[in-house]
């Protein structure tokens, strides 16, 4: 294939070659191109070429979208909020998995061809909804790279029997081990870390662990975190999403977590969320640590917001954090892209500055987006539906519609 007249991250126009599942060529345009037998061509028609959306973070099993407005009915903190899931999940108008299905599809259609998914198991719902997600995985097979995250929204030890649906989702399928708030959900930090980290080891997968915790209380999870990633020789295979709380202490105590994050080659992913402590994005970038960004739930039982596009959510990220410098939004972007995309990957170099423009070189794998706007940072702002979307080499998706 080539994909022609097309402008990577902006730059001078090119054409494109895609051979198999990778970039093979990059080549000034040529108009009269020849063809060859079986040879196909994408018109770029003069749009922007950039790598395709990573959503690292995303509730595919708890989402609402398709369905009619439902007020929220959620209370403060994770485990009220938790219990208003339970209550209502199953009482929506369609099942689970064409819900799980239609969001992922929609994901898809706007330029996400590499997704990780939550999948909530616990004693309640056993793994009903990490069934539903993994059938949209293979539903969708060709079309988008699905990770499935075993996750314990409801803690390991609050409940009997947590533990042990944990393992057996890994053993169902479940790609990544999960964990969330060891201090403030189950009480016990050192009891519910070594309890996720041990399956970790066991089914050779890597650990998320959800971290809302505020402050001193966070940074103490994250350096226990840290402790097992070093103890385990588990470096890049250890994510913390969300960590509100790791950011708002000194600078000092900000610099040395950057420094311990990237000596260890601990992720993060966030979901861009106002009214809390923004990342310290450059200095991460700069440190080498892997940041991610994601969806979250969306428009369910917890929250109102989103709607699939992580377009939409790159501007999000862009607006929480002040950035208005063309370089800093085009950073968000590749955030949204080659950051979430080194994490599933961790084979994949890290972001090595605000700078860094990675994912559309000689030797690539041809996951892309083709999206109309003058520039990166216009197309954030403008968020147009003229998008073409392929992955590995394939087109998948045009003007917002599967193919």
């Amino acid at each position: 294939m080539w994909i022609t007249d097309v402008r990577s991250w902006g730059g001078p126009p090119c054409d494109v070659r895609v051979e198999g599942e990778h970039i093979t060529q990059v080549t000034a345009p040529s108009p009269d191109r020849p063809s060859t037998t079986g040879e196909v061509v994408l018109e770029g028609r003069g749009r922007l070429l950039l790598p395709a959306f990573a959503d690292v973070h995303v509730h595919l099993d708890s989402t609402r979208l398709g369905l009619p407005f439902r007020p929220h009915t959620g209370g403060p903190g994770v485990w009220t909020m938790m219990l208003n899931d339970r209550e209502h999940w199953r009482d929506a108008e369609v099942g689970l998995v064409e819900r799980v299905d239609h969001t992922l599809e929609l994901m898809i259609a706007r330029g996400t061809t590499r997704v990780r998914s939550f999948a909530q198991v616990d004693v309640d719902c056993g793994l009903e909804r990490l069934e539903a997600v993994l059938a949209a995985r293979e539903t969708h097979s060709e079309r988008a790279e699905v990770q499935v995250i075993a996750f314990p929204q409801a803690g390991l030890l609050r409940e009997q029997g947590s533990v042990e649906v944990l393992e057996e989702a890994l053993r169902a399928g479940a790609d990544v081990v999960g964990g969330i708030d060891p201090c403030s959900l189950d009480r016990d930090p050192a009891r519910h870390l070594d309890l996720v980290f041990e399956l970790a080891q066991r089914h050779t997968v890597p650990v998320d662990i959800h971290l809302h915790e505020p402050g001193e209380l966070g940074r103490f999870s994250a350096d226990l975190i840290c402790e097992r990633t070093e103890a385990l020789g588990m470096q890049g295979q250890v994510l913390i999403s969300h960590g509100y709380g790791l950011w708002d202490g000194t600078e000092p105590q900000t610099a040395a977590l950057v420094e311990r994050l990237a000596e260890l080659d601990v992720a993060t992913a966030t979901v861009a969320p106002g009214g809390r402590q923004t990342l310290p994005l450059a200095q991460l970038a700069e440190a080498g640590v892997r940041v991610g960004l994601g969806e979250d739930g969306q428009r369910d039982y917890w929250s109102p917001y989103g709607n699939g596009d992580m377009l939409d959510r790159t501007w999000q990220l862009a607006f929480t954090h002040g950035f208005r410098a063309d370089a800093l939004v085009e950073h968000a972007l590749a955030v949204a892209t080659r950051g979430g995309a080194s994490i599933m990957d961790p084979g994949m170099p890290r972001l090595t500055g605000v700078e860094d423009r990675p994912g559309l070189a000689v030797g690539d794998r041809a996951d892309l987006l083709l999206v109309a706007g003058e520039t990166p940072t216009s197309a954030v702002m403008d968020r147009p539906g003229d998008r073409t979307v392929l992955h590995r080499g394939r087109v998948v998706a045009d003007a917002l519609r599967l193919l």
